[in-house]
């Protein structure tokens, strides 16, 4: 019976990947309320840390939307194939974050399970925002280390000018120029991806 029960949930994922690949918004809404609750579990086991598990959640999905037409359905169950895009990111993010010398999150582990409020965005919401992000993370990867690592501390953990040249060792000139020097250089990247307000 669970077997015929698992079969019935592969065939119904498929069904939605299959509409998905056809941009219905409908079918992804409902693929994200079927499968986020295991993929999350599944970002949170290898990231074990709440917060980089959404982002690498809602970059996942945003990659299910564009993908979702190279799925096969002879060659993995449904579930199998997004388990395998979510670990891939998450792999990626390991990677990415050894190279930084900074952590993105607060890396707090008595957050609750994910579990989307009913008013919480929309997927497709999610999926806009998605994009933008990656638009974001593309330009800011444009840039080079000391800007890069300068405009990361700033926004993400608010050091002030004169706390990031203590951190990063480096003096106050070089670190105005640095984020001086980023901002205009990623206004100028997402300007061109059309993000300009």
């Amino acid at each position: 019976m669970a077997n015929s029960a698992g079969a019935d949930r592969s065939g119904t994922l498929a069904q939605l990947l299959a509409r998905v690949a056809l941009a219905d918004q409908r079918a992804f809404a409902e693929l994200y309320r079927q499968t986020s609750p295991h993929l999350y579990a599944v970002a949170l086991r290898i990231l074990r840390e709440p917060a980089s598990a959404e982002e690498i959640l809602q970059e996942a999905y945003v990659s299910v939307w564009q993908h979702a037409g190279t799925y096969v359905a002879a060659k993995s169950q449904p579930l199998t194939w997004l388990t395998s895009i979510v670990r891939n990111r998450c792999l990626d993010h390991l990677r990415r974050r050894e190279l930084d010398t900074f952590p993105l999150t607060s890396g707090a582990d008595d957050e609750p399970a994910f579990d989307p409020p009913a008013d919480s965005p929309a997927p497709v919401d999610l999926l806009v925002a998605g994009a933008e992000a990656q638009s974001v993370r593309d330009c800011v990867e444009t840039l080079d280390a000391g800007p890069k690592q300068a405009i990361a501390l700033a926004f993400f953990h608010g050091l002030s000018h004169a706390e990031l040249a203590t951190h990063m060792r480096e003096p106050l000139g070089t670190i105005k120029s640095w984020v001086r020097r980023g901002l205009e250089r990623l206004k100028r990247c997402l300007d061109g991806a059309g993000f300009a307000r």
